[in-house]
């Protein structure tokens, strides 16, 4: 009898968390390692929520929070909804999470039974792929391209849907492109999945409030409210507040998913932390005014890299809407050999043999489902950023 259970023939480790700690183990070695592969601000979490925490603390805010959230944190999830994306959820249609990850988990196992299909745009998030395999469903990848700006287009999402289509993973902007759908094109997509009545859509709007120049984001239940009645919203606040250790997420959606998804989350971790959840009611209802400082620091950093990976030979780097992502090509390098003699067969050569050579830690497209490509996470300093790119050019300058 085997000891292990199904679920782990399909468990793989994230390819970003893999080469952080690759990376983290080098520079406990006293390695020089550039770590752009983690998706973490290098901001620090904004005064008045790290107050409002401590304050929790002083008071003694320590026992077990309500499941589905704390009462006052489902209230600013409604009033954020309401206030920057004009979508109207009661507090019943709100749940707060362990971070964005266990709400869509919460909804993967709530939903999904083996034989379902889940439509999956590549390139796309990791987890995404993982939850769907956990749940004994079938992925169906819609691969996009450089030219469409990485963006899902509508009549390939209408080719992929089929009877046995439960969900849509949609995320804008994009974990690993930074691609970011217009309303138009949000509307594009939600005119095809109005025609498909059995196909719900989950949105990951994480990256929400870091999108660029005179963009506009917006979120599919926003675009066309018909499809409020299947669609779940998730969001989180670790990337635009840079809480990501706070370890909050949150989604709306019909109240019948979300009491499902309560009922799990009871089962595998109860309510998340209470202290975060103060700490982020803080941060919803709280001052705003940081958030455009850094979104600007962001996108002057988007500049740089772009920049400057397309000065690298070989490398050809679009430039992305949102997150804190770019997502170049390296096919150029195909087939090339390292002064060792190394050949480059694959992206996911690349980042090993750029790693080794050059001390820079990115993460392979093929990853994500789509390559020959990298990801580089540009949420460091401007500083490491430059040295990063320099060292880039170098790696590539010197494959023959």
């Amino acid at each position: 009898m085997p000891f292990f259970s199904k679920v782990m023939s399909v468990a793989t480790d994230s390819a970003m968390i893999a080469m952080t700690k690759r990376a983290r183990e080098l520079q406990a070695q006293g390695k020089d390692v550039i770590a752009l592969s983690s998706g973490e601000p290098d901001f620090t979490t904004p005064e008045n929520v790290r107050a409002a925490a401590q304050a929790a603390v002083a008071r003694g805010e320590s026992k077990y929070p309500p499941v589905a959230g704390l009462p006052a944190l489902r209230e600013a999830v409604a009033r954020k909804f309401k206030r920057e994306n004009g979508i109207d959820y009661r507090p019943s249609q709100t749940i707060v999470s362990n971070g964005a990850k266990q709400v869509i988990a919460n909804a993967m196992l709530a939903t999904l039974n083996p034989g379902d299909q889940v439509i999956i745009p590549a390139p796309y998030y990791g987890l995404y792929l993982q939850l769907t395999q956990l749940c004994m469903a079938d992925p169906v990848f819609v691969p996009s391209r450089t030219e469409t700006g990485f963006k899902l287009q509508p009549a390939d999402l209408e080719r992929a849907i089929t009877p046995q289509t439960k969900w849509l993973f949609f995320n804008s902007p994009c974990n690993p492109s930074g691609a970011a759908y217009t309303h138009e094109e949000v509307k594009a997509l939600t005119d095809v999945l109005l025609r498909h009545e059995h196909v719900w859509v989950l949105t990951d709007d994480i990256y929400e409030h870091l999108v660029y120049g005179d963009f506009r984001f917006a979120t599919p239940a926003q675009v066309e409210p018909r499809l409020l009645d299947r669609t779940l919203t998730v969001n989180g606040i670790s990337k635009a507040y840079a809480m990501t250790g706070w370890r909050i997420g949150y989604g709306a959606g019909p109240e019948k998913l979300i009491k499902a998804m309560e009922t799990l989350q009871g089962q595998f971790t109860s309510g998340a932390n209470c202290i975060a959840q103060i700490a982020t009611i803080e941060a919803l209802d709280g001052p705003q005014d940081y958030i455009p400082a850094r979104r600007q620091a962001f996108e002057q950093r988007r500049d740089l890299v772009v920049s400057m990976l397309n000065q690298a030979k070989g490398v050809k780097c679009p430039t992305p809407q949102g997150a804190f992502y770019v997502f170049p090509s390296c096919a150029g390098l195909i087939g090339k050999k390292t002064p060792a003699g190394a050949v480059i067969q694959s992206d996911k050569d690349f980042v090993n043999e750029l790693l080794d050579a050059e001390g820079v830690a990115i993460v392979h497209g093929s990853a994500f489902g789509l390559g020959p490509n990298f990801r580089i996470s540009y949420a460091a300093s401007t500083a490491s950023l430059e040295e990063a790119c320099m060292r880039i050019q170098r790696f590539c300058g010197s494959l023959q």
